[in-house]
């Protein structure tokens, strides 16, 4: 009876020895096993590219090689295919006139630009209502006040003075260009500021008075313009191109400096002998 005992407590001894082992050293076999198949993973991945990277340089691509002769034959079936294709008249009367209406679209927006454009530096030519009271009926010598001036001066005093040449059909002549004779958009924003009725507008749609705006250092230097504003009386058009005017018979008999209204101006070149020059300008300026 005693040798049962005696195996229990033997079985319940290793039980309880087993049960008090420390886990330290199956954590480390763990770690141990998966260092182990990960470096055995990393290698077998690094021969799969070495593999793969010897096999890439062994194959050879070969580079495409055009024809030596063309295929005449090819070629001509294309031709008479191109020639045997039927073309849909109603499609290319429709492209016909999209294309006449686009190039009628750009011509028109073309013209307006321009005319915007010189109307903004003073270049277009003045409408024949405009110059009705300027020229005389039975051929009689037409008489243009230019006022010379310069972009140094204030804008409200040029201001007031395009909105006095406005009334008689006047001139404003400048001898130069603000930042030089190459730089156009200075002086057409300097035009702008002074044409426009509006000094609040802003934009190309902006009523401007009719005043021509020219640079002309040519004119500066025949009438011997020192000192601005100088009013001359010019005996016709100054705003003619210099391969269509005369230089002799434009040149105004007087010449008139001062810092005054464009009136007092023209009274001051009558009192100089220029009575009948200036009296058509002064009756259109008194005429409220």
């Amino acid at each position: 009876m005693a040798c049962p005992v005696y195996v229990v407590g033997l079985t319940c001894l290793a039980t309880v020895v087993e049960a008090n082992e420390p886990p330290v050293a199956t954590e480390q076999a763990q770690h141990k096993n998966a260092r182990t198949r990960i470096e055995d993973q990393g290698a077998e991945a690094m021969e799969r590219v070495k593999r793969a990277a010897d096999k890439a340089k062994a194959t050879t691509v070969s580079s495409p090689v055009l024809p030596t002769k063309p295929d005449t034959a090819a070629q001509r079936r294309a031709f008479e295919g191109l020639r045997r294709r039927k073309t849909n008249p109603a499609m290319v009367k429709r492209a016909q006139g999209d294309v006449t209406a686009a190039r009628e679209a750009l011509a028109a927006e073309r013209e307006a630009a321009s005319r915007r454009v010189a109307q903004a530096l003073g270049l277009e030519q003045p409408e024949a209502a405009a110059l009705a009271g300027v020229v005389s009926a039975g051929g009689e010598k037409r008489w243009v006040p230019v006022l010379f001036v310069s972009s140094a001066m204030p804008v409200a005093t040029l201001r007031t003075y395009a909105a006095q040449l406005a009334r008689v059909g006047g001139v404003m002549a400048f001898r130069g260009m603000p930042g030089g004779m190459r730089q156009v958009a200075p002086m057409a924003k300097l035009s702008a500021a002074i044409l426009r009725i509006d000094p609040g507008c802003d934009g190309p749609a902006c009523a401007m008075r009719d005043v021509q705006v020219i640079v002309d250092p040519l004119v500066f230097r025949q009438h011997g313009v020192t000192r601005v504003p100088a009013l001359a009386m010019v005996p016709g058009d100054p705003t003619q191109p210099y391969c269509e005017r005369d230089e002799v018979l434009l040149r105004a008999p007087h010449l008139v400096f001062g810092d005054a209204a464009l009136t007092g101006l023209l009274e001051e070149y009558g009192r100089l002998g220029g009575g009948e020059e200036v009296r058509n300008a002064l009756a259109r300026l008194a005429r409220r």
